[in-house]
């Protein structure tokens, strides 16, 4: 694991270590998954995360906004609204903090998981509203976009 305004992993070299799925989370099979930390951002608030998971099917809480970026494998996944979609490799998803979805993953699947704890719309405004009056006030440099309107730092 690491943190600061730089890091980087090799995902090869990476100690994956079990991960159970709550039992009464599991549909069919029995799905073994394992899971190594690569990145925790300085405030707790950020993560990412390497997954992998064996056959079967289950359901899935996320407890935290998660965008996953899947590297091998594919999984079938059923929104709550009964959407079904396949996710292989290079593809990216999003998943809303409180939402819930069954993952069917016929033989393994291997992702990179970006997770992020929300915080309440008037927070995040305010600091969004502290950034730009700091940066009008010449307190902080501007940050350049990503090329998205963003205005996250790039490295």
């Amino acid at each position: 694991m690491s943190s600061g305004p730089f890091a980087a992993a090799a995902l090869d070299s990476l100690e994956m270590k079990p991960a159970p799925i709550d039992a009464a989370w599991i549909l069919d099979g029995a799905p073994q998954a394992r899971a190594a930390e690569i990145f925790r951002s300085a405030d707790g608030a950020s993560t990412c995360v390497a997954w992998d998971c064996t056959a079967g099917t289950f359901r899935w809480y996320f407890g935290v906004d998660e965008t996953v970026h899947v590297l091998q494998g594919s999984v079938e996944v059923t929104a709550e609204d009964g959407i079904v979609r396949r996710l292989g490799p290079g593809d990216v998803a999003f998943f809303a903090s409180g939402t819930w979805a069954t993952w069917h993953i016929e033989t393994y699947v291997r992702k990179l998981a970006y997770c992020r704890h929300s915080m309440p719309r008037l927070l995040a405004f305010s600091l969004r509203a502290i950034g730009k009056i700091m940066r009008m006030a010449g307190l902080r440099g501007a940050a350049p976009t990503n090329g998205f309107g963003s205005g996250s730092r790039v490295a």
